[in-house]
């Protein structure tokens, strides 16, 4: 077990895998034990069956299996004779199965087993520190919640974004400001005068207007940014330009420059934040409404591309 203490809670799926495989051969010698031909992966299906005839659809529902794995399931237990399947009476299209007259009087036999397992079961329980069933079940519950993939991938952009620093605009970053941008740009549509005017002259036209620009850093490198650009009612601000390096991509990067982006707004005493965008840009808009961006109608835009208008109000 040098190997798990060593590895530690990353080995988790296989030392999982090591405990199902010592109950698993433990299951087996059981069942002979008791003189009992049946294979432990029958067992979920077997015990539904008990209860009575079922669809496949509701043992795979039942047992949490796969629709194919109960079905494949069946089908071993109607070639050992222990099940039988037949149409439903009330709806052809869907097969019944149940248990055959086989199967039937293993279900009689195997009562004591049932009896003796669970008194086994019990007795490491009482022996235990730790009462594995009841931890099964919370893990099952909060698995359903958010699976540990989701939950690696969430760590995966912890630590992808810890390293990124997010500063104020400086002369030194005027052209990755310009080359982040206008690569998406060119890339979803062709940049128009407006995107030049800002762009070119993000000092004149966004910051001496009472603007602010972002820059996200990645080892001193610029790769995202975005502006707030102060409006006409000196209380709205547009956000805008937001740009992050296809390098970043997916590794939360957009939502920490927004998240930044409002906390700038707050500080600069913006009540309302105003945004343009295209609905071809499904990641983006996502990321807005995800920030807590509402779409409206808005005034006509400088921008061909922009199809949808949406606002922030800040408390």
């Amino acid at each position: 077990m040098g190997f798990f203490e060593n590895a530690g809670k990353k080995a988790i799926g296989s030392r999982l895998r090591l405990l199902s495989e010592k109950i698993t051969t433990d299951a087996a010698e059981i069942y002979r034990l008791y003189g009992i031909e049946m294979t432990p992966k029958w067992f979920p299906v077997f015990y539904i069956l008990s209860q009575g005839p079922q669809s496949v659809t509701t043992i795979a529902r039942e047992i949490g299996h796969s629709h194919v794995a109960v079905s494949k399931v069946v089908r071993e237990m109607v070639k050992a004779g222990y099940a039988d399947e037949s149409s439903d009476e009330q709806d052809g299209r869907r097969n019944v199965v149940s248990l055959s007259d086989k199967g039937r009087s293993v279900d009689e036999k195997i009562k004591d087993q049932y009896v003796d397992v669970q008194r086994a079961v019990e007795e490491i329980s009482d022996q235990a520190t730790h009462d594995l069933w009841q931890a099964m079940g919370e893990w099952e519950y909060l698995l359903n919640q958010k699976s540990l993939f989701r939950r690696v991938i969430d760590e995966k952009r912890k630590r992808e974004t810890a390293t990124i620093k997010i500063v104020d605009f400086a002369p030194e970053y005027a052209a990755a400001f310009r080359q982040l941008n206008e690569a998406w740009i060119s890339q979803y549509f062709q940049m128009e005068p407006a995107d030049y005017k800002a762009l070119d002259n993000p000092n004149t036209y966004i910051i001496e207007g009472g603007g602010s620009i972002l820059i996200a850093l990645h080892n001193r490198v610029p790769v995202g940014a975005c502006a707030l650009i102060k409006m006409s009612d000196g209380k709205s601000f547009e956000l805008a330009k937001m740009a992050v390096s296809p390098l970043m991509q997916g590794k939360g990067l957009g939502l920490l420059l927004g998240n930044s982006a409002l906390a700038k707004a707050r500080e600069l005493g913006a009540q309302r934040l105003y945004l343009e965008s295209n609905t071809i840009l499904k990641p983006a808009i996502k990321l807005y409404e995800k920030l807590g961006f509402k779409k409206i109608a808005g005034v006509p835009s400088p921008y061909e591309r922009a199809n949808i208008q949406m606002e922030l109000i800040l408390t």
